[in-house]
């Protein structure tokens, strides 16, 4: 297994020339901004990282407008970030060479809407809970849901996925196509509305998880699903993690197309009581929700709650009603918000791995065992179904020996991860946090990652400092 090496990354700032400045202005009037409270607000995400503020704010509101804006920070070397709603992980967003960061905030149109197709275009900072609102009484929704109200575009940008990826996939099994602004302004469209195509290079994909280094994502068109006739949720605890993660390995083994299922802890499982008002038994549980026909739904259920049952699970606790569901898997969403209610004045550093699902236990364990021999306080979460798990570390990032402990065990459970076949992250992506294990993962194809971006961004202008140096 390779080692993994710290790298230092470069953040050379220089001052916004003062013709951009000006060119900028004239082009957007008060959406372009220089205001320092408006700077450090587009400078994080919701992570531990420091704050990183860019130079200068634009917010958009067209593709047009976006390539525009591309070109006049092209011509002067003025180096560009892409913000969504802020939601990341990783230090996607900081503006570690400073420059202008372009919020896609005031691009929330709906462009296309193809119900007979289940298809739509929406532009970048269309939101999920957006989409949705724009969907209701069509009979379709769309599927990818990574708990925080992210932007598409955003969610394209870092090959967003969350509780539903075991049923539907990720992002890049729901996005048809893209609109991209490159970074001399060039717009291009990739992909298209038919389901498949042997055209070409697979651009849609390259841009999909690039986090906003190779272009910055305008329009995202998206796959849509039909509502299932019958929808259920149920909540199993276990004696035992590994119990819990057999549960789900055997599940998925017969076939059972359970729709979510997630896995917390008995930590989170505390927090999650003490914030949201449930009871659930302090041990490892699992949520699992069922889509399809009545009928469908009541045997896949019943599937899984006889191989619960073998292995120690409580009988299910169900929720039916769709505002009983709404409360369910809200308190699974506000998990990170319960976690740091355990620790009032604490941060969250929130870290991931994805391992294949038959050594999810191990790693699991490992990991448990491991924050507990370090006297950390972490939470743990997985997506259960595709072997995607989450360390939430509550810290004062101000503690160096607190934060050595923790990036000890994060090292650690990635270098883990890796040995038996899984990555560095399943959904954070990669942002400036996590490269010094890209290499560790990838090897020499980071060299070919390395030659993309520098065809496309000669000038490295696009995200400076991450993903790869």
């Amino acid at each position: 297994m390779s080692t993994v090496t710290q790298t230092t990354t470069k953040t050379t700032r220089t001052p916004l020339p003062a013709t951009l400045e000006d060119e900028l202005e004239q082009l957007l009037g008060d959406r372009f901004t220089t205001a320092e409270a408006m700077r450090r607000q587009h400078g994080e995400g919701e992570s531990f990282h420091a704050n990183q503020p860019p130079d200068a704010v634009v917010f958009p509101q067209s593709t047009e407008e976006v390539s525009a804006i591309a070109r006049a920070c092209h011509r002067h070397d003025v180096p560009m970030i892409g913000f969504g709603a802020g939601t990341s992980l990783e230090g996607h967003v900081a503006a570690l060479r400073g420059g202008v960061t372009i919020a896609t905030s005031g691009l929330t149109r709906l462009v296309e809407l193809n119900p007979e197709d289940m298809d739509c275009r929406v532009e970048a900072g269309m939101t999920r809970k957006g989409l949705e609102e724009h969907l209701k009484g069509t009979g379709l929704f769309f599927p990818i849901d990574p708990g925080a109200d992210a932007s598409l575009g955003g969610m394209a940008a870092t090959g967003a996925s969350g509780t539903t990826t075991v049923r539907y996939g990720t992002m890049r099994e729901n996005v048809l196509g893209l609109t991209v602004v490159l970074v001399d302004g060039t717009v291009i469209r990739t992909g298209g509305r038919a389901r498949k195509s042997s055209a070409g290079y697979d651009l849609t994909r390259l841009f999909l998880g690039s986090e906003g280094t190779l272009g910055i994502i305008t329009e995202v068109l998206v796959k849509l699903q039909g509502i299932p006739e019958a929808i259920a949720s149920a909540v199993c605890s276990f004696p035992t993690l590994a119990d819990a993660v057999d549960a789900v390995i055997y599940a998925i083994q017969t076939g059972v197309p359970v729709a979510r299922v997630e896995l917390l802890d008995e930590v989170q499982m505390d927090a999650v009581n003490r914030y949201s008002d449930f009871d659930y038994p302090v041990r490892p549980t699992l949520f699992f929700e069922f889509h399809g026909t009545a009928a469908g739904v009541e045997e896949q259920s019943g599937e899984v709650a006889e191989i619960a049952k073998e292995l120690g699970g409580t009988d299910f606790a169900w929720a039916t009603l769709a505002e009983e569901r709404s409360r369910l898997w809200a308190a699974r969403h506000e998990a990170y918000y319960a976690s740091l209610a355990l620790r009032p004045g604490s941060r969250g550093w929130a870290t991931d791995v994805c391992v294949p699902i038959s050594t999810l236990a191990e790693c699991l364990l490992k990991t448990r065992e491991d924050i507990d021999a370090e006297g950390l306080l972490a939470p743990i979460v997985a997506h259960a179904g595709d072997g995607n798990f989450h360390v939430l570390f509550i810290i004062d990032p101000d503690d160096a020996e607190e934060m050595a402990r923790a990036k000890r065990v994060n090292t650690r459970m990635i270098e883990q991860a890796i040995a038996v076949g899984g990555t560095c992250t399943g959904e954070h992506g990669v942002g400036f946090g996590k490269i010094p294990y890209v290499r560790a993962q990838h090897g020499e194809a980071v060299d070919a990652m390395r030659s993309i971006k520098e065809a496309l961004d000669p000038k490295g202008l696009m995200n400076p400092g991450k993903v790869v140096e």
